[in-house]
């Protein structure tokens, strides 16, 4: 990049810059671990309140809504948990949770907030919620108050203790989106997608699609694991609770259902069941840039594509490039009908933003990077 641009992301070093200069606040503080190349990881707070439903706060603050006495008085609030010594968030439920950091943004900069890779994996569906805000996840330029996560375990019942993240939140200053034109030169000079085969050849040019972002493919083959045949996971439905305190702890045959290659190369999706997929093509995301997944369902209709959506710099590309991409490992949840995808389908879309710098530090060079080298790969808590 020839210079520094005005308008995109904000890196490592700028969010310690706004941690020190305090429009980011937070009681304990903000530790280290939670700053990541692009991004933020925020906490889970004391308390959790179970819902009666999810809601958006457009007419009033939230903390009004759960300040009450007696909350069989409240049309949204069942009971409150504490959180400081871990809790269990069963399945089905919604769940708010007051996070631990309050903004203070300047007039200049928004946000917008994902759930953690490991959060998406484990089919935890996650948003964070604003205080006079008629939108989840997006945060308005110049918002000063506190943070709320809303929380629903969808396929496992978890538990969770006060400082744990399940979210991240990325700071953007201007317009940041990479136009296709500008991805396609990025490409031509330095592949962005690989083929997911031996040889990683990047994608030729005829096979580089790009419209609002990168399309890419899904892998029902598992052209790199021919010694298992596995090319997914589906979720069992009864299954105990997982602690995601517990790091390598579980084995994934309790909780998951190997799916093995079709002869037909096919997969048929049953609705409200959760899968674990893995992409036809291997990603790179170079230093100047991050990357972020977008929802499909918009045109599929019928699927969720995506849970977890950032895609840090260095993710697939390591500290100079040296890094032939990385597979996207994909959570979906089919939708109504049954809905039947083949291999090499086009299944999703990724964005990219500029940074507005070179973050300091990279994903998977000395952060703490648990999906550097995927391949179709379960969260952090599964035995490998």
């Amino acid at each position: 990049m020839s210079k520094t641009p005005t308008q995109g992301i904000l890196p490592y070093q700028d969010i310690k810059q706004l941690i020190a200069t305090r429009a980011i606040t937070a009681s304990p503080a903000v530790e280290d671990r939670q700053i990541q190349p692009a991004s933020l990881d925020l906490r889970l707070g004391r308390k959790a309140y179970r819902l009666i439903s999810s809601f958006l706060p457009e007419l009033s603050p939230i903390s009004s809504r759960l300040d009450v006495l007696d909350f069989y008085q409240s049309d949204l609030v069942m009971y409150e948990m504490d959180l400081t010594e871990g809790a269990i968030l069963e399945k089905g439920h919604v769940y708010l949770v007051p996070l631990l950091e309050n903004l203070k943004l300047p007039k200049t900069l928004r946000a917008r907030a994902n759930p953690k890779s490991t959060t998406g994996r484990l089919d935890v569906f996650t948003r964070v919620v604003t205080d006079l805000n008629a939108g989840f996840d997006e945060i308005r330029a110049g918002y000063h108050g506190p943070l709320f996560l809303e929380v629903v375990p969808r396929s496992f019942a978890i538990k969770v203790r006060t400082g744990q993240s399940l979210n991240q939140i990325r700071f953007v200053r201007g317009e940041a989106t990479v136009s296709d034109a500008a991805l396609q030169t990025l490409h031509s000079k330095s592949p962005l997608l690989y083929h997911n085969s031996p040889t990683r050849k990047g994608l030729g040019q005829r096979e580089f699609r790009a419209e609002r972002g990168l399309f890419l493919r899904i892998d029902l083959k598992g052209d790199d694991r021919t010694d298992s045949g596995i090319i997914g996971y589906r979720a069992k439905k009864n299954s105990h609770v997982i602690d995601l305190a517990k790091v390598g702890h579980y084995t994934a045959a309790d909780f998951w259902e190997p799916l093995y290659r079709h002869r037909h190369d096919s997969l048929l999706l049953e609705p409200e069941e959760f899968y674990i997929l893995a992409s036809k093509e291997r990603i790179r995301v170079p230093a100047g840039y991050a990357a972020e997944m977008v929802a499909y369902e918009a045109a599929c209709g019928e699927l969720r594509t995506h849970y977890a959506g950032f895609f840090d710099p260095g993710f697939g590309y390591g500290a100079k490039g040296e890094i032939k991409g990385t597979q996207v490992v994909l959570e979906v949840r089919p939708h109504d009908v049954p809905f039947l995808i083949h291999d090499g389908q086009t299944f999703f879309k990724v964005v990219y933003d500029r940074m507005l710098d070179v973050p300091s530090q990279l994903y998977g060079t000395t952060l703490g990077s648990s999906y550097q080298g995927q391949a179709l790969t379960l969260s952090k808590h599964f035995k490998v």
